[in-house]
C-alpha cells in the first residue's frame, strides 16, 4: 500500500477547511478575498468569546527559540489571547472610546494611562515613514497678513502687511509613500509658519470634520482604514470590509465619511482644494479678550474635484498627478494662493454656537451662520530642493503655538497635542527633530534642553536649569509684556473623572443630512456612485446591510439608490429625520472662479496652422493660464519655436482643464495597437483621425470639460462621437476667438449640464 503524500494531504486539509468556512461543499473552489474566517453579524457582537482562529489559507512562523530549537508550543500561542480587551500588561479595560476627562465636557487628564499607552504604541507602529499622511508633497511660500484679525488676536504675523515664510505639506492619510495621489482619501493640509514669535503649525485637512470625536479612537479608525493586516491590501483606499465595518458600528464618523464619498474626496489639484483647521481654537487679543474660531483655507482658484473615472485613469497613467501639478504650476509661475479665514464665535462658558457644540470635531458651523472672514493671503512660490531633507523630515505639531492663539478642550485636539511629539521622536530619531533645517524656528531659541540623539547645537554655559547664578541667571522668564506665551486662564469646573462624552456629541446624522441637502443633483449622483462602489467592494453582506441602515438615517433617496446598486433592500430609518436648512457653501457647483493656472491642451497635427497656434498659445499665457502643446511626436513643430510638451502617445485628458484642437490630425506613424494600445487593434491607415486624439476628446467630453476647435476640427469631434452643437463645445475660424469662449466656460470648472441626473434627486 502506497504511503500517503503528506504535502497533498496538507493541501486537501486546507481546501476542506476553506470550503467549510465559506459554506461550500467539498471540491468547490472558495471565492478569494474573504477578510475573516467567520461571517459577521449586522449588529455588533456583544457576547464575549475567544479570538477567531486564522483563515485556512493563513499560516504563522514555526514556534522556535531564537536559535532554532522547537518549543512545542502551538502556533496560536503567539497571537492575542482572551475574550476581553486589556492593557499591554493584561489589565482588563471597561472602555476604549473615551479619554479620562474632568467631567463629560472637561479637559482630558494627563493621568490617563490607557490613552497614553494606546496612543504611544500607535505612534510607534511603523518606521520610518509616517504612520499616517506618509505620501505627501510640500513647497515653500509666503503668508501676508491683512490686519483684519487684530480685533481678535495679538498674533504678530497676522498684522497688516507682515510677511511670514511658510512651508506647506499636502498629503493623503491611508496610503504608503508609494501609493497614488488621486485615491479617494482625506488630504492633509499642514502649514508651518516661521513667525518672529516662534513657529505656528496649522495642521489640518481638506475636510472640516473628523472621523472621531476623541483622540483615543484614532488608532481604531486608522487600523480600520489601513490595508488588511494579513495581506496588506487594498492600498490607499477605504473600499474594503474593515473600514466599513468600523464606520458602520461607530457612526460618529458618518459626516466625515460622507465628505470623503463626495466629489471633495478626490480634488482636481492641491491648488483647488480647501483646507480646514478642523478643531475650534481660542484667540486672545491685546486686551485679553478671547474669541473661539475655526480656521479655513480658501483657494483663490476655487474648489474643484476629479470625477471617479478621471481619478482611476490618473492613478494608473500618472500616480504623481497632484504633486506634479503643484510643482509644475509653481515652475510655470502660476503660484497657487489661498486666503486664510476664520469663523468667529463668542467664548461662552458652554462653548456652543447656534446649538452646535464647538468642541465636537465631527461638526461644522455652516458658513451662512458664521461667515468666513479673510485674515491673510498665502502664496506658494518655491519648490523644494530635496524631498527627503524637506518634505520627508518636516515635523508638524498642533502644540506649536504663538501668543494670541490657544487650544480648547476638544478631546481630539488634546490627544494630538501629545501624539505629534511622540511620533516625531521615533520617526526622526530622537528629541532634537526641531533642529533639522526644515523644522528650525526663525526666532531665537534658549530652551535649556540638552544633548540627546542628533544634537546639532553646541551649547555654551554650565547651568541649563532654573534658577541659576552661574550663567548669570540666563535664560530669563518672559511675561506678557515681553511676548511670553501665556495660556488663557480658562476656569476648569470641579467634576468627577469619567470616560464619557457629552450628550451634545451624540447627534451623528443631522449634519450629514445637511450636507446631502446642500448638494446639486450631479454631486448627489457622484455621492451615490461612491457609496455604491465602496460598499460594493466589501466582501461581507452584513457590513453592507449595516451601512445601509446608516444611510437610511440620512436620506431615503440616498439609501434607496445605493441599496439598488448593491442588490439589497433599503431599510427604513429608526425615526423621523429632522428638517435641515441647506448650506450653499457646501456645494462645488454654481460658482465662477478665476482661470489663473488652468491647463489647456492644444492638439496639433503636422499640417496645423502654426501661426494660429502661436497666437493662441500667447493668448493663453497672457491670460495667466498654462498651454501644453500636444503633437504626434516630441520636438519642434516645423521650423519655428513651437515645441511639443506632450505627444499623442503620452497625453491623457485628465491632465487638462480644457482642450483645443487645430484641425483633424491624421494617424501618427505609431498609431497602431502593437506600438500604442490606446490606438486600438488596428492597422496604421484604418482611421482618418488619430485614434489617440479621438480618445482624448471623448474622455474630455465625457468628463464635462470645455472643448474648442477650428479648421477641420469638426471632423475630429465627429470621430470622437461628440454631437454637433454639444453644450460646452466651441468651434470657430481661429484659435484666439475660440479661446475667449473657452476661458469663460473654465471659470465654472466643468460644463455641468453634460452630467444628467435622475429626476428624483432634484
Amino acid at each position: 500500500m502506497a504511503e500517503e503524500n503528506p504535502v497533498k494531504a496538507a493541501v486537501e486539509k486546507v481546501k476542506d477547511a476553506a470550503t467549510a468556512a465559506t459554506g461550500g461543499t467539498a471540491g468547490e473552489q472558495p471565492i478569494p478575498g474573504r477578510p475573516s474566517p467567520s461571517t459577521p453579524t449586522v449588529e455588533e457582537p456583544t457576547t464575549p468569546r475567544e479570538p477567531l482562529p486564522p483563515k485556512p489559507d493563513q499560516g504563522t512562523p514555526a514556534t522556535v527559540t531564537p536559535t532554532g530549537a522547537p518549543t512545542g508550543a502551538p502556533p496560536e500561542s503567539k497571537a492575542q489571547q482572551g475574550a476581553y480587551l486589556t492593557t499591554a500588561t493584561g489589565t482588563r479595560l471597561p472602555d476604549t472610546d473615551h479619554s479620562l476627562k474632568a467631567g463629560p465636557r472637561g479637559p482630558v487628564l494627563l493621568r490617563d494611562h490607557h490613552l497614553r499607552e494606546k496612543i504611544t504604541h500607535f505612534d510607534h507602529e511603523r518606521i520610518p515613514e509616517r504612520v499616517v499622511h506618509a505620501r505627501g508633497a510640500a513647497v515653500h511660500g509666503v503668508f501676508t497678513g491683512y490686519g483684519t484679525a487684530a480685533g481678535v488676536t495679538k498674533a504678530a504675523f497676522l498684522a497688516e502687511g507682515v510677511q511670514t515664510p511658510v512651508f506647506v505639506r499636502f498629503s493623503t492619510v491611508l496610503g504608503s509613500r508609494g501609493s497614488a495621489d488621486t485615491v479617494r482619501d482625506t488630504r492633509g493640509f499642514a502649514t508651518k509658519f516661521y513667525t518672529t514669535e516662534g513657529i505656528w503649525d496649522l495642521v489640518g485637512n481638506n475636510i472640516p470634520v473628523f472621523f472621531i470625536q476623541d483622540a483615543i479612537k484614532f488608532p481604531d479608525v486608522i487600523h480600520a482604514g489601513k490595508p488588511h493586516p494579513d495581506r496588506e491590501i487594498p492600498q490607499a483606499q477605504s473600499a474594503h470590509d474593515t473600514f466599513w465595518d468600523f464606520v458602520g458600528l461607530h457612526t460618529e464618523g458618518t459626516f466625515h465619511t460622507m465628505w470623503n464619498m463626495s466629489d471633495r474626496g478626490i480634488p482636481r489639484s492641491y491648488r483647488t482644494m480647501e483646507g480646514f483647521g478642523v478643531h475650534t481654537f481660542r484667540l486672545e487679543n491685546a486686551e485679553g479678550a478671547t474669541t473661539l474660531v475655526k480656521f479655513h483655507w480658501k483657494p483663490k482658484a476655487g474648489v474643484h474635484s476629479l470625477t471617479w473615472e478621471e481619478a482611476q485613469i490618473t492613478a494608473g497613467a500618472d500616480p504623481d498627478f497632484h504633486r506634479r501639478d503643484l510643482f509644475d504650476a509653481i515652475e510655470a509661475g502660476a503660484h497657487p494662493q489661498w486666503e486664510l479665514g476664520i469663523q468667529t464665535f463668542p467664548d461662552t462658558p458652554d462653548q456652543m454656537f447656534e446649538g452646535i457644540d464647538l468642541l465636537d470635531p465631527t461638526k461644522i458651523v455652516p458658513e451662512e451662520l458664521a461667515p468666513v472672514q479673510p485674515i491673510g493671503l498665502m502664496t506658494l512660490n518655491r519648490n523644494t530642493t530635496n524631498y527627503f531633507a524637506e518634505t520627508e523630515q518636516v515635523a508638524f505639531h498642533p502644540g506649536h503655538l504663538v501668543p494670541g492663539i490657544d487650544v480648547t478642550d476638544d478631546p481630539l485636539l488634546a490627544g494630538r497635542l501629545f501624539s505629534y511629539i511622540d511620533t516625531q521622536i521615533t520617526r526622526l530619531g530622537g528629541p532634537n527633530y526641531n533642529q533639522i533645517p526644515i523644522n528650525r524656528t526663525h526666532a531665537p531659541v534658549n530652551d535649556m534642553l540638552r544633548d540627546g540623539l542628533h544634537q546639532h547645537a553646541v551649547h555654551g554655559g554650565v547651568a541649563p536649569y532654573k534658577p541659576n547664578s552661574l550663567d548669570g541667571g540666563c535664560p530669563f522668564f518672559a511675561g506678557a509684556a515681553q511676548g511670553g506665551y501665556i495660556e488663557v486662564p480658562v476656569e476648569v469646573a470641579a467634576a468627577p473623572r469619567v470616560r464619557q462624552a457629552p450628550a451634545t456629541f451624540d447627534d451623528h446624522f443631522s449634519q450629514p443630512r445637511l450636507f446631502w441637502a446642500s448638494l446639486s443633483p450631479v454631486e448627489r449622483e457622484h455621492l451615490i456612485d461612491a457609496y455604491s462602489f465602496e460598499l460594493g467592494k466589501c466582501y461581507e453582506q452584513p457590513i453592507k446591510e449595516r451601512y445601509l441602515k446608516v444611510l437610511a438615517e440620512i436620506d431615503p433617496v440616498l439609501c434607496t439608490k445605493v441599496a439598488q446598486s448593491l442588490g439589497l433592500p433599503a431599510p427604513q430609518p429608526t425615526g423621523t429625520p429632522t428638517d435641515v436648512q441647506p448650506s450653499p457653501a457646501l456645494s462645488q457647483v454654481g460658482k465662477v472662479w478665476p482661470t489663473t493656472g488652468r491647463i489647456i491642451g492644444i492638439i496639433a497635427g503636422p499640417d496645423a496652422d502654426l501661426a494660429e497656434i502661436t497666437a493662441t498659445r500667447t493668448a493663453i499665457l497672457d491670460g495667466d493660464m498654462v498651454p501644453l502643446l500636444i503633437a504626434p511626436t516630441g520636438g519642434p513643430l516645423g521650423d519655428g519655436p513651437l515645441v511639443a510638451q506632450r505627444t499623442f502617445a503620452t497625453a491623457r485628458s485628465i491632465e487638462f482643464d480644457a482642450l483645443l484642437i487645430a484641425g483633424a490630425p491624421a494617424p501618427g506613424d505609431d498609431a497602431y495597437g502593437a506600438r500604442d494600445a490606446k490606438a486600438g487593434l488596428r492597422e496604421p491607415t484604418d482611421a482618418a483621425v488619430d485614434p489617440r486624439v479621438t480618445q482624448l476628446l471623448n474622455e474630455a467630453y465625457r468628463h464635462a470639460k470645455a472643448i474648442g476647435g477650428w479648421g477641420d476640427a469638426t471632423t475630429a469631434l465627429t470621430a470622437a462621437g461628440i454631437p454637433d452643437g454639444a453644450t460646452g463645445v466651441i468651434t470657430g475660424t481661429g484659435g484666439t476667438a475660440v479661446l475667449q469662449q473657452i476661458a469663460e466656460l473654465l471659470g465654472r470648472h466643468r460644463v455641468w449640464e453634460r452630467f444628467p441626473a435622475a429626476g428624483d434627486l432634484t
